[in-house]
Order: structure tokens, then sequence, then C-alpha cells
């Protein structure tokens, strides 16, 4: 579980620091309106690419997580259905 909370902080402060970063050199930056927004537009696909890359990979760890988890449930499952089995005391066959 530590390991999923360490991957969504790293994601948050990803993004939140690439949208800092190109707020500040949008702001900073001695340009023309025109430069300023060729510069917006480009800064823009270049954030969606990044999120559409780090959501893909965010849904393939999901999927990964989701997979695990049935795989341990089945086996639990065995395993419990094993051990009542075993502890079940035999018909009895006179009455």
């Amino acid at each position: 579980m530590s390991d999923h909370d360490d991957f969504g902080a790293f994601l948050i402060g990803f993004v939140v620091g690439g949208v800092a970063g190109a707020v500040a050199a949008l702001l900073l930056a001695p340009q023309s309106g025109e430069e300023t927004r060729a510069l917006i537009k480009d800064k823009s696909i270049e954030l969606r690419d990044k999120a559409t890359e780090q959501a893909e990979m965010v849904a393939s760890r999901a999927n990964e997580f989701a997979d695990e988890a049935r795989t341990r449930g089945k086996e639990a499952i065995e395993n419990v259905k094993k051990t009542v089995a075993r502890k079940r005391p035999a018909a009895s066959t006179g009455e």
C-alpha cells in the first residue's frame, strides 16, 4: 500500500511542478503576445501528452494491482475451502 501512496504523491508533485514551471516560464519570459500564445500552445500540448502518458501508466498499474488482488483472492478462497474440507467430520452412514 505504501508504494501506491508514494506513486500517487509523485504523480501529483509531477503535475503541480510541471504547471508551476510552465506558468513561471510564461510570466518571466520577455516575449510578444504572439510568441507567448505560441509558447502556451506548445506547452499545453506537451503537458497534455505527459498527462496522457502518466494516466496510461496509472491505468496499467491499477490493472496489475487488480489482477494481483483477484489472484490472491482466488488463492485465499481455495485455501479456506481446503481447510474447511479437512476439518469437516466424515458423514455418518449408519442411521
